[in-house]
Protein backbone atom coordinates (compact mmCIF):
# COMPACT_ATOMS: atom_id res chain seq x y z
CA UNK A 1 0.00 0.00 0.00
CA UNK A 2 3.15 2.61 0.81
CA UNK A 3 4.51 1.32 -2.51
CA UNK A 4 1.76 2.44 -4.45
CA UNK A 5 1.13 5.66 -2.62
CA UNK A 6 4.77 6.68 -3.14
CA UNK A 7 4.58 5.72 -6.61
CA UNK A 8 1.39 8.14 -7.45
CA UNK A 9 3.63 11.05 -5.88
CA UNK A 10 6.34 10.57 -7.85
CA UNK A 11 4.23 10.12 -10.99
CA UNK A 12 2.16 13.40 -10.19
CA UNK A 13 5.41 14.93 -9.61
CA UNK A 14 7.23 13.91 -13.10
CA UNK A 15 4.04 15.41 -14.77
CA UNK A 16 4.06 19.13 -13.02
CA UNK A 17 6.85 20.34 -15.18
CA UNK A 18 4.76 19.14 -18.31
CA UNK A 19 1.78 21.01 -17.05
CA UNK A 20 3.94 24.13 -16.58
CA UNK A 21 6.07 24.09 -19.60
CA UNK A 22 2.71 23.72 -21.40
CA UNK A 23 1.14 26.43 -19.54
CA UNK A 24 4.42 28.94 -20.37
CA UNK A 25 4.42 27.72 -24.08
CA UNK A 26 0.20 29.04 -23.87
CA UNK A 27 1.36 32.23 -22.25
CA UNK A 28 4.38 32.67 -24.44
CA UNK A 29 2.10 34.44 -27.55
CA UNK A 30 -0.07 36.21 -25.06
CA UNK A 31 2.58 37.85 -23.82
CA UNK A 32 4.39 38.74 -27.09
CA UNK A 33 1.27 40.02 -28.42
CA UNK A 34 0.54 41.96 -24.79
CA UNK A 35 4.12 43.89 -25.77
CA UNK A 36 3.56 44.52 -29.32
CA UNK A 37 0.81 47.24 -28.71
CA UNK A 38 3.17 48.77 -25.54
CA UNK A 39 6.24 48.92 -28.07
CA UNK A 40 4.11 50.32 -30.47
CA UNK A 41 2.64 53.08 -27.86
CA UNK A 42 6.46 53.40 -27.24
CA UNK A 43 7.62 54.63 -30.99
CA UNK A 44 3.96 56.56 -31.07
CA UNK A 45 4.98 58.43 -28.57
CA UNK A 46 8.21 59.19 -29.13
CA UNK A 47 7.06 60.24 -32.79
CA UNK A 48 6.15 63.66 -31.75
CA UNK A 49 9.93 64.35 -30.34
CA UNK A 50 10.25 65.08 -34.04
CA UNK A 51 7.50 67.55 -34.32
CA UNK A 52 8.72 69.30 -31.35
CA UNK A 53 12.28 69.34 -32.46
CA UNK A 54 11.36 70.77 -35.78
CA UNK A 55 8.97 73.54 -34.00
CA UNK A 56 11.83 74.43 -31.45
CA UNK A 57 13.67 75.51 -34.59
CA UNK A 58 10.89 76.68 -36.80
CA UNK A 59 9.78 79.08 -34.29
CA UNK A 60 12.68 80.93 -34.08
CA UNK A 61 13.38 80.92 -37.70
CA UNK A 62 9.76 82.59 -38.21
CA UNK A 63 9.94 85.18 -35.62
CA UNK A 64 13.41 86.66 -36.80
CA UNK A 65 11.99 86.57 -40.56
CA UNK A 66 8.69 88.29 -38.91
CA UNK A 67 11.13 90.78 -36.67
CA UNK A 68 13.24 91.50 -39.94
CA UNK A 69 9.82 92.04 -41.84
CA UNK A 70 8.49 94.66 -39.57
CA UNK A 71 12.02 96.22 -38.92
CA UNK A 72 12.08 96.83 -43.45
CA UNK A 73 8.74 98.22 -42.95
CA UNK A 74 9.48 100.50 -39.97
CA UNK A 75 12.74 102.16 -41.44
CA UNK A 76 10.65 102.45 -45.39
CA UNK A 77 8.40 103.85 -43.69
CA UNK A 78 10.89 106.49 -41.95
CA UNK A 79 12.91 107.20 -44.97
CA UNK A 80 9.96 107.93 -47.32
CA UNK A 81 12.07 106.54 -50.68
CA UNK A 82 12.36 103.03 -49.62
CA UNK A 83 9.69 100.48 -50.63
CA UNK A 84 8.30 98.99 -47.95
CA UNK A 85 7.60 95.23 -48.41
CA UNK A 86 3.79 95.38 -49.04
CA UNK A 87 5.04 97.38 -52.21
CA UNK A 88 7.78 95.37 -53.01
CA UNK A 89 5.63 91.96 -52.74
CA UNK A 90 3.31 93.34 -55.42
CA UNK A 91 6.41 94.12 -57.45
CA UNK A 92 7.86 91.07 -57.33
CA UNK A 93 4.22 89.46 -58.19
CA UNK A 94 4.53 91.29 -62.17
CA UNK A 95 8.22 90.34 -62.25
CA UNK A 96 7.53 86.24 -61.80
CA UNK A 97 3.97 86.68 -63.91
CA UNK A 98 6.56 86.81 -66.85
CA UNK A 99 10.26 85.87 -65.74
CA UNK A 100 11.50 84.40 -69.65
CA UNK A 101 10.31 87.48 -71.48
CA UNK A 102 11.98 88.68 -74.48
CA UNK A 103 11.67 92.63 -75.85
CA UNK A 104 15.12 92.83 -77.04
CA UNK A 105 18.47 91.78 -76.41
CA UNK A 106 18.66 94.53 -73.20
CA UNK A 107 15.10 94.02 -71.71
CA UNK A 108 14.48 90.60 -70.92
CA UNK A 109 13.15 88.50 -67.64
CA UNK A 110 14.85 87.81 -64.75
CA UNK A 111 14.68 84.19 -65.52
CA UNK A 112 17.11 84.91 -68.29
CA UNK A 113 19.24 87.10 -66.39
CA UNK A 114 19.34 84.52 -63.53
CA UNK A 115 20.47 81.68 -66.19
CA UNK A 116 22.83 83.90 -68.12
CA UNK A 117 24.87 84.61 -64.45
CA UNK A 118 24.55 81.12 -63.20
CA UNK A 119 25.68 79.94 -66.81
CA UNK A 120 28.85 82.42 -66.28
CA UNK A 121 29.51 81.11 -62.59
CA UNK A 122 29.25 77.46 -64.03
CA UNK A 123 32.41 78.12 -66.62
CA UNK A 124 34.78 80.56 -64.43
CA UNK A 125 33.94 77.80 -61.45
CA UNK A 126 34.71 74.39 -63.53
CA UNK A 127 37.86 75.75 -64.65
CA UNK A 128 38.68 76.92 -61.60
CA UNK A 129 37.99 73.77 -60.12
CA UNK A 130 39.81 72.48 -62.60
CA UNK A 131 42.87 73.55 -62.47
CA UNK A 132 42.90 74.54 -58.29
CA UNK A 133 42.26 71.66 -56.87
CA UNK A 134 45.05 69.82 -58.80
CA UNK A 135 47.31 72.86 -58.06
CA UNK A 136 46.54 72.10 -54.71
CA UNK A 137 47.83 68.84 -54.24
CA UNK A 138 51.13 69.49 -56.09
CA UNK A 139 51.63 72.91 -53.64
CA UNK A 140 50.79 70.77 -50.67
CA UNK A 141 52.87 67.13 -51.75
CA UNK A 142 55.75 68.67 -53.01
CA UNK A 143 57.23 71.04 -50.46
CA UNK A 144 59.43 72.69 -53.39
CA UNK A 145 56.74 73.99 -54.98
CA UNK A 146 54.51 74.75 -52.23
CA UNK A 147 57.53 77.31 -51.36
CA UNK A 148 57.89 78.58 -54.54
CA UNK A 149 54.57 79.41 -55.10
CA UNK A 150 53.72 80.94 -51.32
CA UNK A 151 54.67 84.32 -52.21
CA UNK A 152 52.55 84.67 -55.00
CA UNK A 153 49.49 83.62 -53.76
CA UNK A 154 49.88 85.46 -50.83
CA UNK A 155 50.08 88.81 -53.39
CA UNK A 156 47.24 87.64 -55.73
CA UNK A 157 45.06 86.33 -53.12
CA UNK A 158 44.37 89.72 -51.31
CA UNK A 159 43.44 91.60 -54.18
CA UNK A 160 40.18 92.38 -55.01
CA UNK A 161 38.78 90.33 -57.84
CA UNK A 162 37.08 93.87 -59.92
CA UNK A 163 40.89 94.86 -60.00
CA UNK A 164 41.02 91.92 -62.21
CA UNK A 165 38.24 93.06 -64.36
CA UNK A 166 40.22 95.98 -66.29
CA UNK A 167 43.19 93.07 -67.27
CA UNK A 168 40.50 90.38 -68.51
CA UNK A 169 38.91 93.46 -70.86
CA UNK A 170 42.07 93.92 -71.86
CA UNK A 171 43.19 90.37 -72.49
CA UNK A 172 39.85 89.11 -74.15
CA UNK A 173 38.09 92.49 -75.49
CA UNK A 174 34.82 90.95 -74.46
CA UNK A 175 32.68 91.64 -71.73
CA UNK A 176 31.62 88.11 -71.27
CA UNK A 177 34.97 86.34 -71.06
CA UNK A 178 36.16 89.39 -68.93
CA UNK A 179 33.50 88.51 -66.72
CA UNK A 180 34.45 84.76 -66.55
CA UNK A 181 37.88 85.26 -65.86
CA UNK A 182 37.13 87.52 -62.78
CA UNK A 183 34.99 84.26 -61.60
CA UNK A 184 37.92 81.94 -62.15
CA UNK A 185 40.76 84.06 -60.16
CA UNK A 186 38.94 85.02 -57.49
CA UNK A 187 37.41 81.75 -56.91
CA UNK A 188 40.70 79.58 -57.38
CA UNK A 189 42.07 80.34 -54.27
CA UNK A 190 40.09 78.64 -51.53
CA UNK A 191 40.15 75.68 -53.62
CA UNK A 192 43.97 75.50 -53.80
CA UNK A 193 44.56 76.95 -49.90
CA UNK A 194 42.23 74.21 -48.62
CA UNK A 195 43.64 71.23 -51.12
CA UNK A 196 46.94 71.85 -50.27
CA UNK A 197 46.38 72.11 -45.96
CA UNK A 198 44.57 69.02 -46.13
CA UNK A 199 47.18 67.36 -48.11
CA UNK A 200 50.20 69.18 -45.67
CA UNK A 201 47.88 67.57 -42.45
CA UNK A 202 48.02 64.01 -43.84
CA UNK A 203 50.02 62.19 -41.10
CA UNK A 204 53.60 61.10 -42.06
CA UNK A 205 53.02 57.45 -41.42
CA UNK A 206 51.07 56.75 -44.22
CA UNK A 207 53.18 58.17 -46.67
CA UNK A 208 55.74 56.39 -45.03
CA UNK A 209 53.79 52.63 -45.04
CA UNK A 210 53.10 53.66 -48.62
CA UNK A 211 57.23 54.63 -49.50
CA UNK A 212 57.66 51.03 -47.82
CA UNK A 213 55.48 48.95 -49.95
CA UNK A 214 56.86 51.17 -53.19
CA UNK A 215 53.36 52.07 -53.96
CA UNK A 216 53.36 54.35 -56.85
CA UNK A 217 52.29 58.03 -57.13
CA UNK A 218 49.27 57.09 -58.88
CA UNK A 219 48.35 54.82 -56.16
CA UNK A 220 49.45 56.91 -53.33
CA UNK A 221 47.41 59.46 -54.62
CA UNK A 222 44.13 57.45 -54.95
CA UNK A 223 45.05 55.41 -52.17
CA UNK A 224 45.77 58.08 -49.25
CA UNK A 225 45.69 61.23 -50.45
CA UNK A 226 42.11 61.54 -52.36
CA UNK A 227 40.26 60.09 -49.23
CA UNK A 228 41.99 61.79 -46.79
CA UNK A 229 41.97 65.19 -48.60
CA UNK A 230 38.41 65.18 -49.80
CA UNK A 231 37.11 66.87 -46.73
CA UNK A 232 39.26 69.80 -47.45
CA UNK A 233 38.51 69.75 -50.73
CA UNK A 234 34.82 69.84 -50.50
CA UNK A 235 34.80 72.90 -47.92
CA UNK A 236 37.33 74.84 -50.87
CA UNK A 237 34.35 74.21 -53.41
CA UNK A 238 31.65 75.35 -50.89
CA UNK A 239 33.70 78.47 -50.22
CA UNK A 240 34.47 79.07 -53.85
CA UNK A 241 31.26 78.81 -54.80
CA UNK A 242 30.17 81.66 -52.73
CA UNK A 243 32.97 84.19 -53.84
CA UNK A 244 32.03 82.93 -57.40
CA UNK A 245 28.02 83.99 -56.97
CA UNK A 246 29.26 87.18 -54.80
CA UNK A 247 31.17 88.56 -58.03
CA UNK A 248 29.43 87.91 -60.67
CA UNK A 249 26.78 90.33 -59.47
CA UNK A 250 29.43 92.99 -59.33
CA UNK A 251 31.30 92.23 -62.60
CA UNK A 252 28.04 92.43 -64.43
CA UNK A 253 27.34 95.56 -63.36
CA UNK A 254 30.14 97.28 -64.65
CA UNK A 255 30.36 95.08 -68.18
CA UNK A 256 26.86 94.96 -68.76
CA UNK A 257 24.77 92.25 -71.08
CA UNK A 258 22.52 90.06 -69.72
CA UNK A 259 22.74 89.36 -66.20
CA UNK A 260 21.59 89.30 -62.86
CA UNK A 261 24.05 92.21 -62.23
CA UNK A 262 23.86 94.28 -65.65
CA UNK A 263 19.40 93.81 -64.00
CA UNK A 264 20.49 95.43 -60.95
CA UNK A 265 22.01 98.25 -62.66
CA UNK A 266 19.14 98.97 -65.36
CA UNK A 267 17.01 98.72 -62.69
CA UNK A 268 18.38 101.44 -60.31
CA UNK A 269 19.00 103.81 -63.93
CA UNK A 270 15.30 103.29 -63.75
CA UNK A 271 15.05 104.05 -60.38
CA UNK A 272 13.12 100.82 -59.99
CA UNK A 273 14.02 100.09 -56.63
CA UNK A 274 11.64 97.62 -55.94
CA UNK A 275 13.28 95.24 -58.62
CA UNK A 276 16.81 96.06 -57.03
CA UNK A 277 15.42 94.77 -53.68
CA UNK A 278 13.55 91.79 -55.25
CA UNK A 279 17.10 91.43 -57.22
CA UNK A 280 18.96 91.26 -53.97
CA UNK A 281 16.33 88.24 -52.41
CA UNK A 282 16.75 86.53 -55.65
CA UNK A 283 20.98 86.36 -55.41
CA UNK A 284 20.62 85.24 -51.72
CA UNK A 285 18.44 82.39 -52.04
CA UNK A 286 20.01 81.26 -55.01
CA UNK A 287 23.27 81.52 -53.38
CA UNK A 288 21.92 79.77 -50.22
CA UNK A 289 19.99 77.00 -52.52
CA UNK A 290 24.05 76.89 -54.16
CA UNK A 291 25.81 76.22 -50.77
CA UNK A 292 23.27 73.92 -49.14
CA UNK A 293 23.62 71.62 -52.56
CA UNK A 294 27.01 71.70 -51.53
CA UNK A 295 26.99 71.04 -48.23
CA UNK A 296 24.66 68.08 -48.98
CA UNK A 297 27.41 66.90 -51.27
CA UNK A 298 29.63 66.61 -48.62
CA UNK A 299 27.90 65.67 -46.26
CA UNK A 300 27.20 62.29 -48.56
CA UNK A 301 30.83 62.02 -49.31
CA UNK A 302 31.55 61.45 -45.45
CA UNK A 303 28.67 59.44 -44.67
CA UNK A 304 30.57 57.01 -47.72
Amino acid sequence: MMSNVVALKHTESESLPAEKSQAEAAAEPAQTEAAAPAATGYRRAQAPEWGLTLLRRGIPMLVGIVLSIGLWALVAKQAGNLPGPAKTWESAKVVFAHPFYRNGPNDQGIGWNVLNSLSRVGIGFGMAALIGIPLGFALGRFRVLGDMAAPVIGILRPVSPLAWLPIGLLVFKAANPAAIWVIFISSIWPMVLNTATGVQRIPQDYLNVAHVLNLSEWKVFTKILFPSVLPHVLTGVRLSIGVAWLVIVAAEMLTGGVGIGFWVWDEWNNLNVEHIIIAIFVVGIIGLALEQMLLLLASRFRSE
